[in-house]
């Protein structure tokens, strides 16, 4: 009996290492304004659905140091990827607003981000906190929480394995966060060139007129009125970006257990 305790609670305990490392490593679970205790409450409560859910008939436990040390190294590293998926989509969210500020003249006019520990301009950090919106009103918590669920019946407790294909999905997927913050920011980005042509054939015509001091706060209305505008546009992209990572989600884990 004390042996199917040991061997129980080892492997809530590996379980519980792989959804909390998720949690942490997640965008919005991983807020600092969570606080740990919060964080640790849900995954003890996530783990043990998933001890309960689980077939654990062909799990070998060894109560052994050597055994929970590798394994919970193994746990550590899929919570890891899982969690960092769904980072790519707001990392490219967050970049496409700094170019879009930039464009607008905001660079200098930059908040701390408490997500990422990183300072951004105000235009990324309003983009960014809405999609986080997004990220609650389609249900996106549910995402992590059912890939965490799947990836226990995908990769058993003790049976991650780093391979090519691995590797491969994460190049893949880390090199979207460039096309993630083109896609988004290229409405802006295309109409602040063409009035940066404006700007220069405004200034060879009349030389005496001073144009970049006079477009420089013009260029923060037009961009102001430009976002309004697009807003429609970008809750529908956005949407469509974190809708379509769950899949990738999925093929990432299934990667990881093959």
């Amino acid at each position: 009996m004390t042996d199917i305790l040991v061997t129980d609670f080892i492997l809530i305990l590996l379980i519980f290492v792989r959804i909390a490392t998720a949690f942490f490593a997640a965008p919005v679970m991983g807020h600092t304004s969570l606080p740990t205790l919060v964080k640790i409450f849900l995954a003890l409560t996530i783990s043990y659905m998933v001890f309960l859910s689980i077939d654990k008939s062909g799990l070998k436990i060894e109560v052994s140091l050597w055994f929970l040390a590798t394994n919970a190294v193994k746990e550590i590293l899929s919570g890891l990827m899982i969690g960092f998926m769904l980072h790519i989509v707001f990392f490219g969210i967050s970049f496409a607003g700094s170019l879009i500020g930039f464009d607008m003249g905001l660079s200098m006019a930059e908040t701390f981000n408490p997500m990422g520990e990183t300072q951004g301009n105000v235009i990324g950090e309003l983009i960014y906190f809405a999609a986080i919106l997004l990220f609650f009103l389609i249900d996106g918590h549910h995402y992590l929480i059912r890939g965490l669920v799947y990836s226990f019946h995908v990769i058993p407790i003790g049976k991650f394995t780093v391979t090519a294909s691995v590797f491969q999905l994460l190049i893949k997927y880390s090199s979207l966060v460039f096309v993630i913050a083109v896609k988004i920011a290229s409405p802006i980005l295309v109409s602040f060139f063409l009035i940066g042509i404006a700007e220069g054939i405004i200034a060879r015509v009349i030389p005496q007129m001073q144009v970049f001091f006079v477009t420089q706060p013009l260029k923060i209305g037009i961009g102001l009125i430009f976002l309004s505008t697009l807003i429609p546009i970008y809750v529908y992209a956005i949407k469509g970006l974190l809708k379509g990572f769950e899949d990738n989600l999925f093929t990432l884990i299934k990667a990881m257990g093959s």
